[in-house]
């Protein structure tokens, strides 16, 4: 039986290609996206199962966060907004943690979740998981809809790609009631039933030939410059111009951490391991991509010189003077600032003295040299730690740079950090600008899908334990994701034992087999104690392309407090009450 021969086979695909849940499908493809990630339930289940028959990529998760999670990191690595779909209310909840986020971090991301009916809502007559999830929702994204009506479903998704990718990219909610997955578009005057392509989602802004000028002004005065890279100059794909920028003029440049591989973090223009110094000493700071927050500690005195001028390239207005005076604030995407700046600028002859380059490969020396003996040191230390563990994955990465890394935890991804060079841009993710835990699992499987490389996940335990239970889907699509687990057994370490009769609370298990969670799921595993095992079990990991798990067992006693931001952690005196204890203790 042939489908053109039988009427009701035709009215029926006829109907379904005109629900909600078509056109949404319809709009994503003609859009250039093709994969999505969720956790399905009511009321999205025949959703996810008419986009995979429609030829989507559907990456089913074991929660929304993770979900959600994972598409802004193929958001950051693509450039087109990645989308998760949840289901209602808990579901709903449990993505907008990852929502928040990706729109601090700048990540294109689009949050679908189904919802129950607006009249019933309204009326407060609970309904089945009932909550008005658009209004909780535009707090922690750059922009929310709500769709009500099938004919709409076209419009809101261009808007919705429109508002994640253009400007400041960032998060955003798109809510589908029940009733608009199944409901029909029945405006027959519309041939393409409202879905479109959109002409032009980011255009391209330049900066003013003044704005330009004053800032070549600025650095050609400059006696000791610096250019300091963010997460968005990676995302913006500026390579090529920076690398022009800092190789025809010398200037330094210090990269945060996922700018790393912007510039080779080999290469000599590289401050990195002179970071104090060149923050300190800076007379023209130059941020491309990059925030003075937290990380950069606001631009303040005495981490920076109180008398550094600060020019600023970015696509958002209101970036500007957030913490400091910026003395030429560049406006405009960053591919089309640097293509003016970048020729203005060379044109004039600057370079940057050599005193002030000097001044910071001496540093570098200096510390490189301090760093290799703690480095060497934790290969035969006796108490295993980070170094010794770490060191091997370094050494895989200078051999094989094309391979993707995301990291998180506390002093894991503080060392890893330090220690992991890379040579190539976007080959490394981590918690971001919130140092959100439980990114990781997410953002490893997002990678491995939209890359088809091979990632490592290099983790803390108590980081990993987050979303540890997404090593089922990385071994459920067979992805080429090695996880490493560093653990010493808690919250920055297994030690804190304060109290005789109760387990301290930064403790975890210091004996727990976190890599036969891989074996239950079909995934490989292994477990290392020292340096030797290390170097001759992660390349061999790696290298197999199979989902595996490296336990990497070191001592309870490494770490410390909140890795290197350990001065955000106030300080009770606790003294007299563990002597008191200890006091309890000796009398017993």
């Amino acid at each position: 039986m042939k489908l053109r021969n039988n009427s009701s086979l035709h009215k029926l695909f006829y109907g379904l290609n005109r629900t909600g849940a078509s056109l949404l499908i319809d709009a994503l493809q003609k859009n250039g996206i093709n994969n999505l990630y969720g956790v399905v339930g009511i009321p999205i289940t025949d959703l996810a199962r008419l986009a995979e028959l429609r030829g989507m990529k559907y990456y089913g998760f074991r929660r929304e966060d993770s979900a959600v999670d994972a598409a802004a990191a193929a958001g950051f690595l693509t450039k087109k907004p990645g989308v998760a779909m949840t289901v209602s209310a808990p579901g709903f909840l449990n993505g907008l943690t990852a929502l928040a986020q990706a729109t601090k971090n700048c990540f294109p991301l689009i949050m679908i979740s189904g919802s129950s009916e607006r009249h019933i809502i309204d009326l407060a007559q609970g309904d089945y998981e009932g909550l008005d999830q658009y209004n909780v929702a535009k707090p922690f994204c750059k922009k929310a809809y709500r769709v009500d009506r099938a004919q709409d479903v076209g419009l809101a998704v261009a808007r919705a790609i429109r508002t994640a990718v253009s400007g400041r990219p960032g998060g955003v909610y798109l809510d589908l009631p029940a009733d608009t997955i199944a409901q029909l578009n029945d405006d027959l005057g519309e041939k393409n039933m409202g879905v479109y392509k959109l002409v032009d989602p980011a255009p391209l802004q330049e900066p003013s030939d003044d704005a330009i000028n004053r800032a070549v002004d600025i650095i050609k005065q400059a006696k000791k410059p610096l250019i300091i890279l963010g997460k968005g100059a990676a995302y913006d794909r500026t390579e090529k111009q920076v690398q022009e920028l800092i190789n025809k003029t010398d200037i330094p440049f210090l990269p945060m951490s996922m700018a790393k591989g912007l510039v080779p973090d080999d290469d000599k223009h590289s401050a990195a391991a002179a970071r104090s110094l060149s923050l300190k000493n800076a007379d023209v700071v130059i941020l491309i991509g990059a925030r003075l927050n937290l990380m950069l500690s606001y631009g303040d005195a005495p981490q920076f010189n109180p008398e550094a001028k600060f020019i600023q390239l970015d696509i958002d207005a209101t970036q500007f003077d957030s913490a400091q005076k910026i003395s030429a604030p560049l406006q405009g995407d960053l591919t089309s600032i640097l293509n003016k700046l970048v020729p203005a600028l060379t044109a004039t002859g600057y370079k940057v003295p050599s005193d002030w380059l000097d001044a910071i490969a001496q540093d570098t020396a200096k510390n490189d040299a301090k760093f290799a003996k703690r480095i060497k040191a934790g290969e035969t230390n006796p108490e295993f730690g980070y170094y010794g563990a770490i060191e091997p994955i370094n050494d895989y990465f200078q051999e094989h740079p094309d391979t993707y890394l995301v990291s998180e935890g506390a002093n894991t991804l503080d060392i890893g950090r330090d220690m992991i060079g890379m040579k190539l841009p976007r080959h490394r993710l981590d918690t971001g600008t919130w140092g959100v835990m439980g990114v990781g699992m997410g953002y490893a499987i997002a990678t491995a899908v939209e890359t088809g490389k091979h990632v490592v996940a290099l983790d803390g335990d108590s980081a990993f334990g987050f979303d540890g239970m997404d090593v089922e889907i990385m071994c459920r699509y067979n992805l080429p994701i090695t996880v490493v687990v560093i653990n010493n057994g808690g919250i920055y370490n297994g030690v804190d034992n304060v109290v005789p009769d109760q387990l301290g609370p930064t403790t975890l298990d210091p004996t727990g087999r976190y890599d036969l969670i891989a074996k239950a799921f079909g995934g490989d595993n292994y477990y290392v104690t020292n340096y030797q095992e290390m170097k001759d079990t992660f390349a061999t990991a790696v290298e197999s392309g199979r989902p595996s798990i490296i336990n990497v067992q070191i001592d309870p006693s490494m770490g410390k407090e909140s890795g290197h931001i350990g001065n955000l952690n106030p300080e009770l005196n606790l003294k007299p009450l563990e002597e008191a204890e200890q006091k309890k203790i000796d009398k017993e």
